[in-house]
């Protein structure tokens, strides 16, 4: 059945379609009237949605305080480090078929319903910075993308060691390994390109305990 006669049947009783017909308009006119109506309506609609998606994509690029809420770093890694092993692959946060650094980390809060930046750079902002000597399981690590002259933002994981341990973090590489791994800090390729930490759960503010 066309779409306009549908519409038709379905509001040929409605006030507006009597409207209309006031108007001496026949009535397949009067569809098509009614049909546009209806269509900058639903259009209207569509481009709510839209603004509040392009609002919500905003503030998650915008945010400066990530709210772990109860959730702790232990959960956190430990979920981190189940996904190890899933592979490389740019622009994706699908486990599925894969992540890049940022969707890898995107994806682990997200589990925990945990708003955070999409983009590496974007994390940059982020409250609070401890020195490196002070990272904890949990804490994000910051760096550089491959060329560490340009000092920007464009690679990070998450601390996965506890103090007093060699400082490793769990990233997702577009490197040898190619997808999720466990990496050690002090390295010649990542230290070079270290950039800062950001600590984001309060326990680590406090003693650390796993």
């Amino acid at each position: 059945m066309p779409v306009t006669r549908y519409l038709g049947m379905l509001f040929v009783n409605i006030p507006l379609m009597n409207t209309l017909r006031k108007y001496r308009l026949n009535a397949s006119t009067r569809k098509w009237l009614f049909a546009g109506l209806v269509l900058l309506v639903l259009f209207g609609l569509y481009r709510r949605k839209h603004r509040q998606e392009q609002v919500s994509a905003y503030q998650a690029e915008h945010i400066t305080v990530i709210q772990t809420g109860n959730t702790t770093p232990v959960q956190l890694v430990d979920f981190a480090c189940s996904l190890s092993g899933t592979p490389y692959l740019a622009g994706s946060a699908d486990p599925e078929k894969g992540f890049d650094c940022s969707g890898f980390v995107t994806y682990v809060f997200k589990h925990f319903n945990i708003a955070v930046p999409r983009m590496s750079v974007d994390f940059t902002p982020i409250h609070h910075e401890v020195p490196l000597r002070d990272a904890k399981l949990g804490d994000l690590i910051l760096f550089t993308g491959t060329d560490s002259t340009d000092r920007v933002v464009g690679h990070m994981g998450i601390v996965s060691s506890l103090p007093g341990e060699p400082l490793t973090f769990l990233h997702s590489t577009s490197g040898k390994a190619r997808g999720v791994v466990e990496t050690a800090f002090h390295t010649s390729y990542y230290q070079p390109r270290y950039i800062k930490t950001i600590r984001i759960f309060p326990q680590n503010d406090q003693a650390s305990s796993r």
